[in-house]
């Protein structure tokens, strides 16, 4: 496995944990309390920032474990790489019409800011998926 490919697996892992944790715990209190009242912003705010954290966290263990692979980037990294951001971009672009649609309707900003949040969150696990489908299925 390339080091590209850990550290593919590596934010992947960690995107899912921390938006899992994130959602949890603010959308737990849907139902229970006034959704104009639920606290999300400070939350939201922390989960994006231990998702960066985390994520640089990783991949200086990665890069630890195989220092020799650290600085080594071919041309098919470069290829993968383009390909997943492409397709993550264009899920982007798309989920992102969620968001707008609320916002259009005059949604809570509680729906708005979590829908742009959960988007952000599908685009940067499809693009991780399609990455390492490419790493293991050759590209």
């Amino acid at each position: 496995m390339s080091f590209e490919e850990k550290g593919r697996w590596a934010y992947m892992i960690v995107v899912l944990i921390v938006s899992a944790v994130y959602f949890a715990g603010v959308l737990g209190q849907v139902g229970v309390i006034p959704v104009s009242e639920i606290g999300y912003v400070r939350p939201m705010i922390t989960a994006i920032i231990a998702t960066i954290v985390a994520t640089i966290v990783a991949y200086i263990v990665v890069a630890i474990s195989a220092p020799s692979e650290a600085d080594k980037k071919d041309e098919r990294d470069k290829n993968i790489n383009r390909f997943g951001e492409s397709i993550g971009y264009s899920v982007l672009g798309l989920l992102i019409l969620l968001p707008l649609g609320l916002a259009m309707a005059e949604f809570e900003p509680f729906w708005i800011a979590n829908a742009i949040y959960l988007a952000g969150v599908l685009a940067a696990t499809i693009s991780s998926i399609v990455k390492i489908v490419a790493y293991r299925r050759g590209f």
